[in-house]
């Protein structure tokens, strides 16, 4: 200790104040380069997570689990990403549909079939985890996906996948994508959903799902889309929904949802995709759905909707498509549709209305079959004179 503290002396009496710095960007500098040698790959808990999930599919095609070899499988590994720092898996992408070059080879797009194996739940890092249209994966959703604390988006969009949606998914607290479209869940929507604060995308779609929507599920304030078209669901349509101020996309088309419209909804800011045909809605539709200045896009056909349509049209008036066809309604088109500011595909076919259809536009540019198998309605471009 004596020896080293007289060298320091020396060398702060020798060099100063600066040759001390010098020092020690030297000894920085050269710790740097010894680092920058120091290959950080995964561990071998991680790499054997994959290769049992690997085992448990089978891709006859493409042949992307040949380069799951050696034993770093953060490198050269198809679809899998790791943490820089750590080496831990981060993210396992496998797409059925892409454009890489495994694709362009193949000249197809890619099919496996097998199951997902509960290995994945071991890889405690795992932020992201999408294997996405292979068409033929089926088995359930491993119940433990639940316990992986980092998860942000979970994507099995275009399986067979059978089973039911996790009933702790609630537990996935940074989760903002959930992606489990075309698939064959059946089951009900979990109740710990509406726990699921940071969730942003929502996409249930075509699978067999039923029961009831939960009926908070407004306390979703970060959601934009919530798809839940062609399952089985009944009850009615929370009015917790219209409370989500980020809401754009609402799909629940083909269900066997019932009740009425919730008024709300016409006053949503963000609202501009609402698609609620082919259920059992009854009641009036509101009027503020279509005095609504955001709402762009709107299909309520195939219901039991009934009334006189809303005289609220106007010149902020924008409809790329309104399709109120198959329903019940009756009396005359309301005269201020004439002056929306712009409508692109209108259809009241399929109604009891009747009058005469009003002249101008939008009408001078709809075909006949917008109006046709209604009551009494005449005039241009149907063939009955008024």
């Amino acid at each position: 200790m004596v020896t080293v503290s007289l060298k320091t002396s020396i060398a702060k009496l020798e060099f100063g104040e600066r040759g001390r710095e010098r020092m020690e960007a030297t000894y920085l500098v050269v710790m740097m380069t010894l680092l920058a040698g120091v290959v950080i790959s995964c561990p071998p808990s991680d790499r054997g997570a994959l290769l049992a999930f690997k085992s448990a599919l089978t891709d006859p095609y493409l042949g992307i689990f040949n380069t799951w070899t050696g034993s770093d499988c953060c490198t050269g590994w198809y679809g899998i990403s790791c943490d820089p720092t750590e080496g831990r898996v981060n993210d396992i992408i496998l797409r059925g549909e892409s454009e890489h070059t495994l694709f362009a080879v193949a000249g197809r797009t890619g099919f496996m079939s097998g199951s997902l194996s509960p290995s994945l739940c071991s890889l405690d890092r795992l932020t992201t985890l999408i294997v996405a249209d292979w068409k033929g994966i089926s088995g359930e959703i491993p119940a433990c996906i639940t316990s992986l604390p980092r998860l942000r988006i979970l994507d099995l969009v275009g399986n067979q996948i059978t089973g039911e949606i996790p009933v702790d998914i609630g537990n996935l607290g940074k989760l903002t994508v959930l992606n489990v479209a075309d698939n064959n869940i059946t089951g009900n929507i979990p109740q710990s959903i509406v726990s699921l604060g940071n969730l942003m995308h929502l996409d249930l779609r075509n699978n067999r799902i039923s029961g009831e929507i939960p009926a908070n599920l407004g306390k979703l304030s970060m959601m934009s889309r919530i798809l839940l078209k062609q399952n089985e669901l009944t009850g009615s349509i929370p009015t917790s929904i219209t409370s989500i101020y980020r809401l754009a996309d609402l799909d629940l088309s083909m269900n066997q949802i019932s009740g009425s419209i919730p008024a709300q909804l016409g006053s949503m800011p963000v609202l501009s995709t609402l698609n609620l045909d082919s259920n059992q809605l009854s009641g009036e539709i509101p009027g503020c759905l279509l005095r609504s200045n955001g709402l762009n896009i709107m299909n309520l056909s195939h219901n039991a909707l009934e009334g006189y349509l809303p005289d609220v049209f106007s010149s902020t008036t924008y409809f790329s498509m309104l399709d109120l066809s198959f329903n019940e309604l009756k009396g005359s088109i309301p005269a201020s549709l004439a002056f929306a500011r712009y409508i692109g595909h209108l259809d009241l076919s399929n109604n009891h209305l009747c009058g005469e259809i009003p002249v101008g536009f939008p009408f001078d540019h709809l075909e006949a079959s917008s109006f046709s198998d209604n009551d009494c309605l005449c005039g241009a471009p149907l063939m009955r004179v008024c």
